[in-house]
């Protein structure tokens, strides 16, 4: 085997690899993309517009806001802030994967910047214990890409042929995504105090319907897991 061909095949296996890492993800949030086709009918969008939605915006929980916002009649530059106040962790993900990601070319911090997502930060962030590959990363990426857009058009298909899909609770694949990304993850002190703390600012924030609530809370929960790893002698 030649040296390009070792390449490529080492390309293709770590490509796969994360297609893999990331698959029970994608799963998981199957009911959170039929939800997004479905409400986006609901607010009169087109089926090609609701398809477009998740091909460019790929943002759920953003979706969701956004199409909600839409079938109330509120104007584009609210949405548009609202969305970016909701999607502003990623800038975060950006902040903590900047080290891996900045020495590659252009096409790839592009490619990977878009592909985003809570998901493919937690098979690649640096916290992962296997060196960081913009191969696997592509994987994961792209496969989560693909699954959340097929989903999506399952949503729109059967927001036409069943009605009230919105009562099934299929909102609290959500919740699930969510949970599971973030509990295994939970080792030590100070980790779970930010976690709880996280929490509890949320829902605090929540009550008092705050639209940079998300911000808030991920601010302050990093807060308290930075003073509390201190405190324990934990790694931050």
């Amino acid at each position: 085997m030649t040296s390009e061909q070792y390449k490529s095949h080492n390309r293709k296996t770590l490509f796969i690899k994360g297609s893999y890492a990331v698959f029970p993800l994608i799963l998981a949030v199957i009911p959170w993309g039929i939800l997004a086709g479905s409400y986006a009918l609901e607010a009169g969008l087109s089926a090609w517009e609701s398809q477009a939605m998740s091909a460019i915006v790929f943002a759920g929980a953003a979706q969701l806001i956004a199409v909600g916002m839409i079938k109330s009649g509120i104007g584009l530059s609210t949405i548009l802030l609202t969305a970016l106040l909701v999607t502003s962790r990623h800038f975060l993900y950006g902040l903590s994967m900047r080290s891996q990601v900045s020495p590659l070319p252009l096409k790839w911090r592009l490619s990977l910047g878009f592909l985003l997502t809570d998901e493919l930060f937690a098979i690649s962030n640096p916290e992962q214990k296997h060196p960081f590959s913009p191969w696997y990363a592509l994987g994961g990426g792209l496969s989560f890409y693909i699954g959340w857009n097929i989903s999506t058009c399952v949503g729109i298909i059967a927001g036409h042929n069943i009605p009230n899909l919105h009562s099934l609770g299929l909102d609290f694949a959500i919740a699930a995504t969510f949970i599971a990304l973030v509990v295994p993850t939970i080792k030590t002190r100070s980790t779970l105090i930010c976690v709880i703390t996280s929490l509890l600012t949320s829902v605090f924030c929540a009550l008092l319907n705050l639209e940079s609530g998300l911000l808030i809370a991920s601010l302050t929960g990093m807060s308290a897991g930075v003073f509390s790893a201190k405190v324990f002698g934990e790694s931050a």
